[in-house]
């Protein structure tokens, strides 16, 4: 089973695109464990996004992995952990991944999710 990492613009995805992340991931992945890396949390806590509330609501449906690094740092520290595909839609961090050869999912065309790479 693939284990994916959610960061915090996935969360907003939903409410912003109208889009089921899960079922969008299991049209991807099929079953899949899906993440919330700690500083996640804490972002959308300090978050002024109108979406911000139901998108921590959302992520407490996830199970959370706690980590002391904060931002991308974290989410990368997280899905390197978990040997994660992790879910973005930040250019600099599928950048990011990229380059350290880790598996990104990200929105396309505002309606649906792909995976970045060969899978």
């Amino acid at each position: 089973m693939q284990n994916v990492v959610l960061d915090t613009n996935a969360l907003l995805m939903p409410f912003e695109f109208k889009i089921n992340l899960d079922l969008e991931l299991k049209r991807l992945l099929g079953a899949c464990q899906v993440f919330v890396p700690g500083c996640v949390i804490g972002e959308l806590h300090r978050s002024r996004n109108k979406h911000a509330q139901v998108a921590l609501s959302l992520a407490r449906k996830y199970p959370v992995a706690e980590t002391a690094t904060q931002g991308d740092a974290g989410v990368i520290e997280v899905a390197r952990q978990l040997q994660a595909f992790v879910v973005t839609n930040d250019a600099l961090m599928r950048s990011k991944l990229r380059k350290l050869g880790m598996k990104t999912i990200y929105l396309r065309s505002g309606n649906h999710l792909t995976v970045d790479g060969d899978y």
